[in-house]
Order: structure tokens, then C-alpha cells, then sequence
């Protein structure tokens, strides 16, 4: 292999650590709260650099819960070809390429865009890389409630990048994906429940049954459904994102219904991935309709 060639795949090895599709969605959310925190199109500047330092915290973040987790991704299948249990990665390396995507992603926030984006952005480090990832992540079947607030917050990241302040709408955005989260998630626990068990981690699942969790995705699926209405109802939004919201929401909750009656790995593969689709097009809905106006 060419020097060229290692140099490559080096660089692929602590990408990967990112995780680059949980990141694009982050930052997909961010620059969706940038659009609609003004009336016209956002000013270049802060919408370049909020973009870019939001992108390099998040990813920062994510290297942190790699660098956490070695250990428990070792132990299951979707995880444990990342570089760290591979040890194609020293712990030493991770935590230096987090330090210094972290810091540089916070030091252009502070001075191309403003404070309070940073001290957000900040916050939101630590409770995703700290507070959920190291302190409620193995300590409770309700981690992935209470640490989806960090989860939640790139739209009140991207509303303050451009407006310097956080208004009730980016507040809306934050609960939506507050409350999508704990459905999304769970459909993931249900099929990989053995593996969360064999890696000792108290997910709903492996806790309380998948019956149990079932139903609360049900539960959790029709809240976000009356959630995602608000938009509509505080006039922040037209009939163009609520006949989308209602069409979206409605599927989603079909998806939840069928997992309750007839379970299968496969459909709840395939509602996980419905909820992504479901959340990144409740939020173009959301961009367009803003415009249409």
C-alpha cells in the first residue's frame, strides 16, 4: 500500500468516527433553524460559519461517544468494525482529533458567528458527549429521553447563528425532534435488543420487553404527530406544511401501529428508516412552506 494509499484510508478511519450520516442530519436541522429565523435568505457569514463550526462540535461529539464506547461496540455487530475496537485507532489519536475539530468548531463560532451559538453549541457538547454518552447512556432505559434534549438542539443552534437569540418557533423545532427521537430510537433497540443486552446496556427493550417498548413508541408517535402541528397552529408555518405533516405523521403512526400488532425485525428496520425520511422531510416541508408564503 502507496503512502498515498495509508494516508487515505487513515483519513476514511477517523471520518468514520464522526459519523457522517448522524452528522449530516445535525447539521441538515441546524441550517434549517438558520432559514427560518429570518424572513428572506439568512446572510452569508454567519450561515457559512455557524454551518462549518456546528458540523466540526457535532462531529467532535461523536468521536468522544466512539472513543467512550470502544468497548461496548466491540460487542455488537453494527459497531464493532469501527476503528477504535479494530484498533486501527489508538484512544490517544481519537481524542486528539476531537480536541482539535471540537476546539477549531468552537473558536469559529466565537468569532465569525456569535456567542451564544458557542456557549449553545457548547452545552450541547457536553450533554451529548458527557451527559448522555457517559452518565445516563448505561445507567438508565430512559437515556435516550432525557438525552435526546442535546439530540434536539441543532435548529435553536442554527435559529441563534443567524438571530443571536432563541424565539419560541426555534423552541417548536427543538420539541419535535425532542419527541421524534425516543420512536426513532426505540426501533432501532427492538431489533439489536440482544445485542444492547449482551453489551450491558439497560435499553427500554432489554429492560422493560419489546411489548412494553412497543407501546411506548405508539405513544410517543402520537404525541409527535400533535407536536409537529404546532408549527401550523402558532403561524409559523401554511397549509403546505400541515397537509405534509398530517400525510408524514400518519404513516408514521401506521408504522407504529403494525409494529405493536405484528412485530418483525423487518418492519421495525424499516420503520427506523422511515423515521429519518420522516424527520428530514417534516423539515424541507417546514424550509419550503416558509418560502411559499
Amino acid at each position: 500500500m502507496t503512502a498515498l494509499a495509508l494516508d487515505q484510508h487513515r483519513l476514511r478511519q477517523f471520518l468514520s468516527l464522526t459519523k457522517p450520516r448522524v452528522v449530516s442530519l445535525i447539521v441538515f436541522t441546524a441550517v434549517i433553524g438558520m432559514f427560518l429565523a429570518v424572513p428572506g435568505l439568512p446572510p452569508l457569514k454567519p450561515m457559512l460559519f455557524g454551518t462549518l463550526g456546528i458540523a466540526l462540535v457535532a462531529a467532535a461529539a461523536a468521536v468522544i461517544n466512539c472513543l467512550v464506547e470502544q468497548k461496548i461496540d466491540a460487542k455488537m455487530a453494527r459497531t464493532r468494525a469501527r476503528p477504535l475496537p479494530r484498533g486501527e485507532l489508538t484512544t490517544q489519536q481519537a481524542l486528539m482529533f476531537a480536541s482539535v475539530i471540537g476546539a477549531a468548531g468552537l473558536a469559529l463560532l466565537y468569532a465569525q458567528v456569535n456567542a451564544l451559538t458557542m456557549w449553545l453549541t457548547l452545552a450541547t457538547f457536553v450533554g451529548y458527549a458527557v451527559v448522555y454518552t457517559v452518565l445516563l447512556k448505561p445507567a438508565t432505559p430512559q437515556n435516550i429521553v432525557i438525552g435526546g434534549a442535546s439530540g434536539a438542539m441543532p435548529p435553536i443552534l442554527g435559529w441563534a447563528a443567524i438571530s443571536d437569540d432563541v424565539a419560541p418557533q426555534a423552541l417548536i423545532l427543538f420539541l419535535i425532534i425532542f419527541v421524534w427521537t425516543p420512536p426513532h430510537f426505540w426501533a432501532l433497540a427492538l431489533y439489536r435488543a440482544k445485542e444492547y443486552a449482551n453489551a450491558g446496556l439497560p435499553m427500554l427493550p432489554v429492560t422493560h420487553g419489546p411489548a412494553y417498548t412497543r407501546l411506548q413508541i405508539v405513544l410517543y408517535t402520537i404525541a409527535l404527530f400533535a407536536v409537529s402541528l404546532l408549527p401550523f397552529a402558532i403561524r409559523m408555518s401554511g397549509w403546505i406544511y400541515l397537509v405534509t405533516a398530517v400525510i408524514l405523521g400518519g404513516v408514521f403512526i401506521g408504522y407504529a401501529v403494525a409494529l405493536k400488532r405484528r412485530y418483525s425485525d423487518r418492519l421495525s428496520r424499516q420503520t427506523f428508516r422511515y423515521s429519518i425520511a420522516y424527520l428530514a422531510g417534516l423539515f424541507s416541508a417546514l424550509l419550503f412552506d416558509h418560502y411559499w408564503q
